[in-house]
């Protein structure tokens, strides 16, 4: 009687949610609700007693902005946790955000990078128990993205998804509930902007913020050329004055300086390619490629994909919740998806 009345009081009580802790951004969903967290994976602490002192879009505001006591980090890198205590505090923080009953503890899902390691795997599970979760299941992301644009994944048909997010590319091909291929990159948005950094740096002398730099590739940035080049004004400071300093820029800049991010991108995907089993390989080529994550956004890239693999390549709708709603549709149906769920 009593466990059955504490599974009734679990199940009415208890949000289970699941988070897409990525390197750049971070979504919540809960089950029945939706995706109710979508902010930057930033913290701002206070670096005298360690306390938190704002989280997600607030944090990055702080960005480059702060005085001695505040440190801005960003507790990710290359899809995995960097920071443990930072992480941890960002996690409960998100978590807190979404269930509003402190009662019961959710189960949650975490989404992780396919080459992910065990000790890795180790940190998020710890992470994710401490800051409230009652079970942690930990999914790769290319099956949770492929799962959010509705591919078949649990059919004997080969489905290839690339996952461009801040710190890493996940390319894999899936089939019947397993990915058959994997090929895990750590080059995403962040490596694009470090790249625009560097050019602005050595053909400017001017130095940008990292901000700075994601606006750039946001705002003109591209794969490949554009019908209309575009053009606009970075700003930073001068590495020799060093006084603020204001230039104008054009895509074309902007091309060469994401030139071998984009490189590292396409030839990723030619080895995954070459790795696919020929049945698996014929149905990518009648099915084509999907394309998901924030960094697929990049102008040009789908068709510049297109153009190396002579495949079809298709940008999915909202790329950058692909990876979160997926995992929305298994902690859904958690009997039915069970199989998808990595081992940890």
């Amino acid at each position: 009687m009593g466990f059955s009345f504490m599974s009734l009081f679990g199940g009415v009580f208890s949000n289970d949610i699941a988070i897409d802790l990525g390197t750049a951004n971070t979504l919540v969903y809960v089950k029945g609700k939706g995706i109710l967290v979508r902010e930057p994976s930033v913290v701002a602490m206070s670096k005298s007693d360690r306390k938190v002192i704002a989280i997600g879009y607030e944090a990055r505001e702080m960005m480059g902005k702060t005085h001695a006591d505040v440190e801005v980090i960003r507790p990710m890198r290359d899809g995995v946790i960097d920071d443990d205590e930072v992480a941890e505090e960002m996690i409960r923080a998100f978590i807190r955000k979404v269930t509003r009953n402190r009662l019961t503890r959710p189960r949650v899902i975490v989404c992780v990078p396919s080459g992910v390691t065990k000790s890795e795997k180790r940190i998020i599970n710890d992470s994710a128990e401490h800051a409230g979760a009652r079970e942690v299941y930990l999914i790769a992301e290319p099956m949770a993205a492929a799962m959010g644009v509705g591919l078949p994944v649990d059919q004997p048909i080969g489905s290839m998804v690339i996952d461009i997010g801040g710190g890493t590319t996940e390319i894999a091909v899936i089939s019947l509930s397993g990915i058959v291929t994997d090929t895990s990159i750590r080059t995403g948005g962040d490596e694009m902007d470090e790249k625009i950094i560097q050019y602005m740096r050595s053909n400017y002398n001017l130095l940008i913020g990292e901000r700075t730099a994601e606006e750039i590739k946001c705002r003109i940035g591209s794969a490949s050329p554009l019908k209309e080049e575009l053009k606009m004004t970075a700003k930073g400071r001068d590495l020799i004055a060093g006084i603020p300093k204001a230039v104008e820029i054009s895509s074309q800049e902007v091309r060469d300086a994401l030139a071998e991010p984009v490189r590292q991108i396409v030839d990723a995907v030619k080895l995954s390619l070459e790795k696919t089993p020929p049945e698996l390989a014929a149905d990518i080529r009648d099915h084509g490629i999907m394309l998901t994550g924030g960094g697929a956004m990049l102008k040009g890239l789908a068709s510049k994909l297109r153009d190396e693999t002579s495949l079809p390549v298709n940008l999915a709708e909202d790329p950058l919740t692909c990876v979160v709603r997926g995992t929305g549709i298994v902690l859904d149906d958690m009997e039915r998806f069970h199989k998808v769920l990595l081992r940890k």
